[in-house]
This record gives structure tokens, C-alpha cells and sequence, in this order.
């Protein structure tokens, strides 16, 4: 399987998540690549030392089986993403893709300004990339930071809630439909109804523009109100939804809509989690979880290898065989073992 999204922490927040315990973990699920997200501290972006940096420190952690990708990260300076583009062609398939964050998350490689988003566009259409651009979009501007409760997670959907994700989602669209960006633009972590109805939408408005995006497990199987259990530490960004959000993005994994299955594996280190509300999850047991939920609801071999493995694949332009789309046997025993290790009950098993 392919995970396209995951958050590992070597350097400076190492004590949360390791490249070697990630992959050692990532393995045994059954997973034979992982895309690391580049909101590392310090990031990796697109001067090639500190690119260069981070895959020796993954090729020092390397573990039999599965092979690690990093995306590059944008970060709205002009001629940066020229620079990106540059990197990717060096560094490919190593450097699997570019990763712009389009609203504020964990690091600081928030782009939260059109005018520069509208930059990285145009810079990305004017090098000829042709490769993924994973896009968070989240729009800062409609949070709603006073409707937060620290004690009550389900109210981190209020403080950022459904319409600064689907805005966003059409703004990023609209911009690189406009700019003539001729690569895969890839919409992260879709979580609400309306973004999924914007997107089939747009792919017919912009025929010319491929635009692909991931569901995770949490958005996809869980909601606000599981929030409210605050033991469970179910905050993410983007939040968890209403029960008919998550009806929607579960059913565009069953319908062909969404592309593909995105863990979005972010462990934190406990402390930071329960004091400070950081936003992410332990993502690999949601993950096998979400399979066998797919199973559960009818959805075909021949589909779902598409979501854990093939489309992904296709997208990103790696090569794959039947192996890497093999699913482990005992999905719910080993899911039961990997949330055990990362120590937070997300799911209730």
C-alpha cells in the first residue's frame, strides 16, 4: 500500500515520531511507500542542502520493505517555486511532489496570502512543472478563533469551520486554472460535503486541469461529536465534521470521486497534545481501519486497490506491482496493536 501524507518528525521533534520508527511501524501495516510532508523543523524546502539533508537522514533509517518520498516545501518567496520545481527534477522520485499550505497548520510553512499563492502558480506554470501539487487548503481569514473551547475539541470545527475549507478549495482551483499550472493539482485531507461537491464540479468546469484528492480515516469514520470525548485528543486540521460530512467523504471513496486513502500521520508527544491542543493524529491503524470499513460497505477489490495503491501510483509516477497492493489479513488485530503503540485511543475498537 501507499500512504501519500504522512507527518515524521526527525530533527527537531524527534521525541514525537521517528523516519525509522515510522517506517518500522508503516511496514509491518503493510505499506510499501510513505510521502513524507514538509513541515519538518526546519523544513525542507528547496535549497538542495537542506533537501539533501533530510533524505540522508531517511536513507540512514532505511528499513527493509518500504521506500520513503518527501515532498518539497513551498513557501511563497519569489522565484522559490521555481527553485521547487528545480529540486523535484534533481531529486525524483525521492522528492515525490510539492506541498503548498494554503491555510495554517503545524510548522511554519504557512501561505495564507492569494497574491503569493497566486505567485507560486504562476512561477510553477512558467517552469513547466508537471508533477503533484498537494495543497492543505484551509482559509484563515473565516476562523472563528473566539468559538474555541481547549476543554471541548468538537469546537475546533466552529473555530475553523466547513466554508474557510470548500472557499479555499475553489480560491486554489480558480488560481491554477487562471495561471495554466499543467501539473496534478492535489487537494489534502478533503473533510466536508461541500469541497467534494466543488471539486466534481470544477473537474468539468476545467477539463484541461487534473485535479485529485485524499481521504483520510479520521475525516472519513469519525465526527465532532467523537471530539467531545476529550480523552480520545480528536483534534485535527481540518477538523472532524458533522455526521453528514463524513457520510459524504466516506461515500466518495465508495463512488470513485476521491483518489485515494491519505493517513495523515501526525503523533505529537503527549504533553503537547493535551496541554497545548496540537493538531494531528497517529494515522496508520485509522488507516487499516478505513479498509476494512470499505470492505464492510461493498466497495470491490479492484476499487479499493486503486485508493490504497494504484491511483496514487499513477499520479505521482512510480511504478508499482501486485505486491504493493497487498492488504494485511488481520486488519482489525493489528490495528488494535498499532494504536496501542502510539498510546491514544483515537478509535474505539
Amino acid at each position: 500500500m501507499i500512504d501519500p501524507h504522512v507527518h515524521l518528525r526527525d530533527w527537531g521533534q524527534s521525541g514525537a515520531e521517528t523516519i525509522v520508527h515510522a517506517l518500522g511501524v508503516a511496514v509491518r501495516c503493510g505499506f510499501t511507500h510513505v510521502f513524507d510532508m514538509p513541515n519538518t523543523a526546519p523544513c525542507t524546502v528547496s535549497d538542495f542542502q537542506s533537501l539533501a539533508d533530510r533524505l540522508e537522514t531517511a536513507e540512514k533509517s532505511k528499513v527493509p520493505g518500504i521506500e520513503y518520498h518527501t515532498y518539497i516545501g513551498l513557501t511563497g518567496k519569489r522565484g522559490q517555486a521555481l527553485w521547487a520545481s528545480e529540486a523535484y527534477d534533481k531529486f525524483f522520485p525521492k522528492a515525490i511532489g510539492l506541498k503548498l499550505f494554503a491555510g495554517p497548520s503545524t510548522g511554519n510553512l504557512e501561505v495564507s496570502d492569494k497574491a503569493s499563492q497566486a505567485m507560486v502558480f504562476r512561477e510553477l506554470a512558467e517552469s513547466g512543472y508537471k508533477g503533484v501539487l498537494a495543497v492543505h487548503c484551509e482559509d484563515k481569514t473565516l476562523f472563528r478563533s473566539e468559538l474555541y473551547d481547549g476543554f471541548d475539541f468538537s469546537t475546533h470545527s466552529l473555530a475553523r469551520p466547513p466554508e474557510s475549507e470548500f472557499k479555499c478549495v475553489e480560491n486554489v482551483i480558480g488560481m491554477a486554472a487562471a495561471h495554466g499550472f499543467g501539473g496534478i493539482l492535489h487537494i489534502a485531507h478533503v473533510s466536508c460535503a461541500e469541497s467534494v461537491a466543488i471539486i466534481k464540479r470544477k473537474r468539468l468546469e476545467h477539463s484541461r486541469l487534473r485535479i485529485t484528492f485524499g481521504v483520510t480515516p479520521h475525516h472519513a469514520l469519525l465526527t465532532c461529536e467523537d471530539a467531545k470525548d476529550h480523552s480520545r485528543l480528536l483534534k485535527v486540521n481540518p477538523p472532524l465534521r458533522s455526521l453528514q460530512d463524513r457520510d459524504a467523504v466516506f461515500g466518495s471513496l465508495l463512488d470513485g470521486t476521491a483518489d485515494w486513502i491519505e493517513s495523515d500521520h501526525a503523533p505529537h508527544v503527549l504533553s503537547d497534545k493535551v496541554v497545548k491542543g496540537a493538531s494531528g493524529l497517529p494515522g496508520f491503524a485509522g488507516y487499516l481501519l478505513l479498509v476494512g470499513a470499505l470492505r464492510r460497505a461493498g466497495i470491490s477489490e479492484n476499487r479499493l486497490k486503486g485508493l490504497i495503491c494504484r491511483n496514487a501510483a499513477g499520479a505521482f509516477g512510480i511504478p508499482v506491482s501486485d505486491d504493493d497492493c497487498q492488504i494485511p489479513e488481520d486488519l482489525l488485530g493489528l490495528c488494535r496493536t498499532i494504536q496501542a503503540e502510539y498510546g491514544i485511543p483515537a478509535y474505539d475498537l
